[in-house]
């Protein structure tokens, strides 16, 4: 294995990483922000009104972006696993 190979696969495994992830923390920070503004608004200080639409949202976020994650990891499996012989060359 050479040194780029392995910067190349590393490269690869963060981009998918970063990408299988980022709607659900982009769900999770506008949240977030909406819900710091509505309490700035009304100053209201209750902690357990940022954490329960938070964890809603991302649970509904999870159901509705699973299949395009699955297939987001599955691609990126399938294509670690064909390329093997290459690999060990």
């Amino acid at each position: 294995m050479t040194p780029e190979f392995v910067v190349g696969f590393a490269q690869e495994a963060i981009k998918v990483t970063i990408l299988v992830s980022m709607p659900l923390l982009g769900l999770g920070l506008i949240v977030g922000v909406t819900v710091s503004i509505f309490q700035a608004v009304t100053q209201i200080q209750e902690m357990t009104l940022t954490f329960v639409p938070k964890i809603l949202v991302v649970l509904l976020g999870l159901g509705f972006f699973s299949n395009w994650m699955l297939q987001q990891l599955i691609g990126f499996a399938q294509n670690c696993i064909t390329q093997i012989p290459n690999y060990i060359r």
